[in-house]
């Protein structure tokens, strides 16, 4: 049953990566990422499952607290095109620009 499950989750693994790779908009390639980070911890914690190693599971959270924090930093810096604080100009500073 789980040697199954491991197989469709190849599959669609490799479907979600023709999909990065056709995705015709910048969202539909950072969604394939996203997906198939959600299904490499799946692949993860079914794999542990069935070698009977419960710390992958400490393994497959781990990777998917990174595969969150690094969607949202791509989706930050494509938006803001930074990653950091955005600097303001110092005339938004000061109330005004006006010359004296």
């Amino acid at each position: 049953m789980f040697v199954v499950a491991i197989m469709a989750l190849f599959v669609a693994m490799v479907l979600v990566l023709v999909r990065l790779y056709a995705g015709p908009t910048l969202y539909d390639r950072v969604l394939a990422v996203n997906s198939f980070g959600t299904q490499t911890v799946l692949f993860i914690g079914v794999l542990g499952f069935l070698t009977g190693r419960p710390d992958f599971l400490d393994i497959a959270l781990l990777y998917a607290l990174i595969n969150f924090v690094g969607t949202i930093a791509i989706l930050k810096f494509f938006r803001y095109r930074a990653i950091g604080d955005v600097p303001t100009p110092p005339s938004a500073r000061h109330g005004g620009g006006a010359a004296k």
